[in-house]
This record gives structure tokens, sequence and C-alpha cells, in this order.
């Protein structure tokens, strides 16, 4: 195939210079095809122009969040390299048709990108090596007025004309459904603009990587991220967190995440066991790796998958997870609610991951922190079904340390097949709005960080609405945000099942109209295909409007361990 070069109105984007292809080309990488430099050094803020108005990222902002030029940077379990181009120079492709070739195969393509004078929606192609090819659809939003919550990484600053500015500037991850069974050869950009101006909306792109497939590795426990907390400092310190498993393996991995951070945070060492008692191990702690080190590296808004190493991890059990932060870590991603009671070190007490003895475990907490899954090698075929909530899913109401969450009791009855049950739950989540400093983003933001690129995500089991409709959120908003919940996990290959909100009378946002409003989202559930009728499960049938007081946990809106139970027991197992 001839390669058509793309002649440059500039041989680079400098100050208010527009870069502009005079014809669309093949390019045999992304950088081949970078024709806007977006990034400028702070000592001189009109040396780039990402938006045609003169305003560019900062290069000292980026290299801050551990984005330096060719850093290794994973996020939503698909690594990229950062581009390595000198500063005030090309590092980015304004979409505008050109065809990208890439190697490899997986489950999904992912693109770093951002929109000026957006947001914008557009679509591309798919090449296979076959010659087969298949269409996609990205939505990203500005860079400097878009939402914050499905960002890959915020930055402070944008460099200005007239020097560098506070502002909140976001890179996006955008992910495309690839057919895992075909070999990409090309992608082509959609066709947005042929370079940058004034008022013109133009859609960036400065990385983009294929997500690995899962190969034979199942998720067995997994935490969604709510919210960045102050912390500490852990300096020196090794926290050791109590995770319940649902299904056993012969190998195990872990994936750490620094979510919705703005700096790196140092890794240490980090081990797994099985949980004896409190602080204490059954056995030795197996040592997990990180391409071959012990230490690493986690950039804001990125992650680390560790090297797999076997291990015999029993089904149904405690694990301990534990973590050295060299430090000073002040700073953390946590899930709030563990309802589980883990360990650590006083500061400056040094790594104690591979300690079997609980001695050096003097202290507690009751939250998760940067660990986001486990996977293990499971027997059988691999297969993760996914439990998507809010705090019904989180198992708020239930028995702490107990693991009596209707995901874990799901887990509990699905012996064979062998699936892993990830509960992806979030106390006082919403379907459609985020809440970035207190419950977490929206579940149509996170969708993709937590459920679809799970290892082999197989279903979806969506238990979500009812902090919408008692919040004043229109049925129609909740069910279109449902709507596009169930798409997106079908064009990835998942079966999505969904669940009808539990009756709340007796709690305080019970009113006639936020009844009614989960009674029309019930509705709606009731015609999808499938679905679960937990609300049939936890009423009380001597008034459908509230909880069975026998499965209440007193506040008239989450169940208790038995009303979890019931739930669980609820679900055919052959549905999933």
């Amino acid at each position: 195939m001839s390669r058509a070069l793309v002649l440059l109105a500039a041989t680079a984007s400098v100050g208010l210079a527009v870069a502009t292809p005079v014809a669309a080309a093949t390019f045999t990488s992304l950088a081949a095809a970078f024709d806007n430099a977006g990034i400028s050094d702070n000592a001189n803020p009109t040396a780039a122009n990402l938006d045609g108005s003169g305003n560019s990222l900062s290069a000292q902002d980026l290299v801050a969040a551990g984005w330096s030029p060719g850093a290794a940077i994973t996020v939503d379990n698909t690594p990229f390299t950062w581009p390595t181009a000198a500063t005030a120079t090309p590092d980015n492709v304004v979409a505008g048709g050109q065809a990208i070739d890439v190697t490899g195969r997986g489950s999904a393509l992912q693109l770093i990108a951002t929109a000026n004078n957006g947001p914008i929606t557009a679509s591309g192609t798919i090449t296979y090596t076959d010659g087969s090819t298949a269409p996609y659809t990205i939505s990203v939003p500005d860079w400097f007025a878009g939402n914050a919550a499905p960002r890959a990484v915020g930055l402070p600053h944008w460099n200005t004309r007239g020097g560098q500015q506070t502002a909140s500037i976001k890179l996006y991850p955008e992910s495309v459904p690839l057919n895992a069974n075909k070999t990409v050869r090309s992608v082509t950009l959609p066709n947005v603009s042929n370079g940058v101006a004034p008022g013109v909306p133009a859609l960036h792109v400065f990385a983009l990587g294929v997500r690995p497939g899962p190969g034979a590795w199942t998720g067995t426990w997994s935490a969604a991220p709510d919210v960045v907390s102050s912390v500490g400092p852990w300096t020196q310190q090794t926290l050791r967190m109590v995770v319940h498993d649902s299904v056993g393996g012969s190998a195990v991995r872990v994936r750490l995440a620094n979510t919705f951070a703005a700096s790196p945070v140092v890794i240490g060492h980090v081990t797994v066991a099985v949980q004896n008692s409190g602080g204490g191990a059954t056995g030795t702690p197996v040592s997990l790796t990180f391409g071959g080190q012990r230490q690493a590296t986690i950039p804001a808004g990125g992650e680390l998958v560790s090297d797999g190493a076997a291990a015999t991890i029993p089904a149904n059990a405690n694990l301990l997870v534990s973590v050295y932060f060299p430090g000073p870590v002040t700073f953390a991603m946590v899930h709030s609610l563990a309802q589980a009671t883990s360990f650590t070190t006083p500061a400056g007490a040094g790594d104690h991951t591979a300690d079997v003895a609980a001695g050096a475990f003097t202290g507690t907490f009751g939250f998760w922190t940067f660990l986001g899954d486990v996977d293990v090698m499971a027997s059988g075929r691999p297969g993760t079904v996914i439990a998507l909530g809010d705090s019904i899913t989180d198992g708020f109401g239930s028995t702490v340390n107990a693991n009596h969450r209707w995901p874990n009791l799901l887990a509990n009855r699905l012996t064979n097949p062998h699936f892993g049950v990830l509960d992806a739950g979030i106390s006082g989540n919403k379907v459609v709005s985020d809440q970035f400093t207190d419950f977490g983003v929206s579940a149509v933001n996170r969708l993709d960080r937590d459920v679809i690129d799970q290892p082999n995500a197989r279903t979806l089991i969506v238990f979500e609405g009812i902090n919408d409709v008692k919040g004043g959120t229109p049925a129609d908003q909740v069910i279109a945000g449902i709507q596009q919940i169930s798409a997106r996990a079908h064009a990835f290959g998942l079966k999505v099942i969904v669940a009808t909100i539990a009756p709340f009378q007796g709690w305080s946002e019970f009113t006639p109209a936020t009844e009614a409003a989960r009674e029309a989202v019930n509705n709606f559930i009731r015609t999808t295909p499938g679905f679960l009728d937990f609300d049939q499960v936890l009423r009380d049938p001597a008034n459908t409007l509230r909880l069975l007081p026998a499965f209440d946990s007193g506040d008239h809106l989450h169940p208790n361990d038995t009303g979890y139970q019931a739930v669980a027991n609820s679900i055919n197992l052959g549905a999933l």
C-alpha cells in the first residue's frame, strides 16, 4: 500500500499557526500523523496551540502527574505510551479522517483524547487484517469545560497567551470495542476537522493502545473507587487489606489504581495471602511483581497490573492484600464503605508485606485504597459477573466482616460454573449524576472502568436508580441512563440483566412524587429481557411500598443480612 504524506501549512503548529492536512493519508503510527503542538513549556506558553486560540497543556503539569514524554501508562487496563515529542513540536493528531496502522488483537482499542470547542461525538472505522471493517462512535468532552468525572487525568492549569492560568484541564479515555477473534490492521479517525482555528471544534488524539485479551483470568474481587481522600501521610508504612474473593484459582494478580489522583504514587511491595485471623496469614504471603520488579510507580489516573504469580487461592475466602508505601502518600483513591476491617502498621515501620504474623499490624481502618481488582486463574471456563449498583449492592446494613453483601451471597451459590462475582457497588451512587467528591461518578461514566474492562466480563447485573429517583431525577432520565449502560455493555459483548428498584417507604426522601418515579422506572425495567424483580423479592406483601420488616435493616431503605440473602437466592444461576 502506498503511503501518502500529509503536507502541513507549517512544519509545526507553533504560536497560532494552523496545521492543515492537504490530503487524507494512512500513517504507520499515531506519532507519524501528529500535526498539532498542544503541549508547551510554562516558560514559553505561546509556543503551542491546542485550540486555535493560543491555549495549550502545561508540560510541567503533565510531568508532575507522571505523564512525562515516553512514559508507559495504563488506563482502563489498556497500556499506551505518552508522546515523546519535544515541547512545542507536534504531539497529537487533529482527527480528520486519517488512517493509523495498529497491530494487535484484544477486547478494545482505547484512545487518549480531548476536544476543544466541544464536546464532540463522531464516528470512525476499524479495519481488520482480513479486510473486514467495523464502525465506531466516540463522545469526547471538552478539555476545559467538560465533565471531570470520566477523565483519564486532570491538570490544574493551562498555558495561555497571557501565561499560565488556573483551569481544570482534562484528557479522556475513549474505548472502542474490537472483535477479539480478529487482528486489527488500522483505525480511521473520525473526520472532524482539518486543523485548529478559533471557535472551531476539533478532536485531538494523543495516544492509543489495544486492551489485551484477558486470557484465562477471571475476576474474583473488585472495589470501585468513589473518592480521593486525604490520608496519613503514609510513610514507610504497610497496609494489609482484607478482601473476600468469589472464585478460587491456581494463580493470582492484582490491579492497583491511582484513579482521580493529581500525582503519582510509589508502590514498594505487594503480597497476597489467605487470612488466618485478624492481620495474620495462614502461610507465607505470595510476592507480586510489576514487569519483574517489586517497586513500581502509578501515574495520576493510571493503573498497575501485576505479573501473575502461582498461588493456591480458595473460593469464598478472605485474602490479605498487603501494600507497602515508601511514601509519603498524602492523598489516596479509596472505596469508602468496605464493611470489613483492615490493618496497618505505624508510619515508619517499614515493609511488613511478607509477615505471616499479625504483630506489626497495630492499627485498623475500614476502607480499601489503591486496590481495584484481584484476578485468579480459575478452573473451567473463565467468566466474570459484575454487579453494578449503589449502597444496597455495596452491602450497607449488612454485618461488618460477615461478607453478607448480596454479590458475596450470590458467589456462594455459584459453584458450577465457577464464575467470579465482582461487587461494583458504591454507596450513594447514581445512574446519571456524578457526585465526584462523595459517592463516585455516575454508573454511566464509570461503566468502562468498573465493568467493561474486567477480565472475561460475561454478565452485568444493573441494580441502581434508587438514589436518582429519591433525589428528584426524572424517571425518563434514569431510564435513558439504564438504556445507555445496556447498549454500551452489549457493544462489548456482555449480557445485561437489569433489576427493579426496591421499595423505600419510611425513608426521609419518600414522597408520592419519588415513589411515582420509582414505579415508572420499574415499569420500564419489567419490559427488558430477563429482568430481575428485586422489588418483588424485598417488598412487604401487606404494603408493597415498603421493605418486608424481616428484610429491613432498620432504616427502611437498606436490607439486612436476611434481605440480602433473599436477593441472592432469587437469581436464576442459569441466566448468568
